[in-house]
């Protein structure tokens, strides 16, 4: 098995067709839309190259364009502690648990499973004014006036309540990835820890976050690039509103292109958004293997 491996040509057929699909799905759309950002397209008539318009428009011109990318940052790192550390957390916790384990761990997977569409209306009656919804019912119990706070609505807390939502449906998925590297650390490191007289919270931070360091590094890069191209979520529960506050950068490249038939511009949108995921995933890959060198 491993001369087979060891030949270019059999390494070559595992690889080719996943190469192909990769290519046909992904680069070469990236390339068209990299294309058409160079355009003034409505989508139907032909397109007018108008250069680098677009980006000068969208850099210099567009009010808009930073405070959205400001809060699709503000969003991501909202979505890294929701979903990695709150994730990492149950996680831990579950493995300390002997009796209810497995119902625990249906009940927070269960949003993963549900439809974003679900999810965002039970978040949206939940935090519902006009009839009060369960939050503010439960606010006004200690002060009236609670009972018409607004959340979805309200420019410093729509992007929080966005983010909440995201992260409650799929941190439930990176909990049971991170349970099943947890319980896959050997149980004589733990023993040899326990006779040396380490406790629990030195036996997680000493041995198993170090064991299972590429998982969450994995799950780190997977949410990163997730969160910079989050839609729908944020999209169904505040349409981007009030004002921008709760604007990301997909549902206004996905604005721009289709509700305003700017396919040029939005796809200028586009592109800054791969460019950002690919920027964002190089810096931590060099932060990682900063972080090896110097252990």
């Amino acid at each position: 098995m491993t001369k087979t491996l060891n030949k270019p040509s059999d390494i070559l057929t595992f690889i080719l067709p996943a190469f192909i699909v990769f290519t046909l799905i992904v680069i070469v759309s990236i390339a068209w839309v990299f294309g058409v950002s160079f355009l003034d397209w409505n989508g139907m008539t032909g397109g007018k190259f108008v250069g680098f318009n677009n980006y000068r428009q969208l850099f210099f011109e567009d009010s808009s364009y930073w405070e959205i990318v400001g809060n699709t940052f503000l969003y991501t790192i909202y979505e890294l502690l929701w979903q990695v550390l709150g994730g990492l957390l149950v996680a831990i916790f579950l493995t300390r648990l002997r009796h209810f384990r497995s119902i625990l761990q249906t009940l927070y997977y269960i949003p993963v499973v549900i439809s974003t569409v679900a999810i965002c209306q039970i978040f949206t009656k939940f935090f519902s004014v006009v009839p009060s919804g369960v939050i503010n019912s439960v606010l006004s119990l200690f002060n009236e006036e609670w009972a018409y706070l607004e959340w979805l609505s309200n420019p410093n807390l729509s992007l929080e309540v966005a983010a909440f939502a995201e992260g409650y449906k799929y941190f439930g998925l990176y909990m049971v990835i991170f349970y099943a590297a947890l319980i896959s650390v050997p149980q004589e490191l733990e023993e040899a820890a326990r006779i040396d007289g380490a406790g629990m919270l030195t036996q997680i931070m000493k041995i198993k976050l170090p064991y299972i360091k590429p998982v969450i590094i994995s799950n780190l890069i997977i949410v990163l690039n997730g969160s910079m191209r989050s839609f729908d979520v944020s999209y169904l529960l505040t349409k981007g509103g009030p004002a921008n506050t709760s604007q990301l950068l997909t549902p206004y490249m996905y604005k721009q292109a289709f509700n305003s038939l700017k396919y040029g511009y939005g796809s200028a949108v586009a592109i800054t958004i791969v460019i950002l995921c690919i920027l964002l995933g190089v810096v931590l890959q060099k932060l990682i293997i900063k972080d090896d060198k110097e252990e």
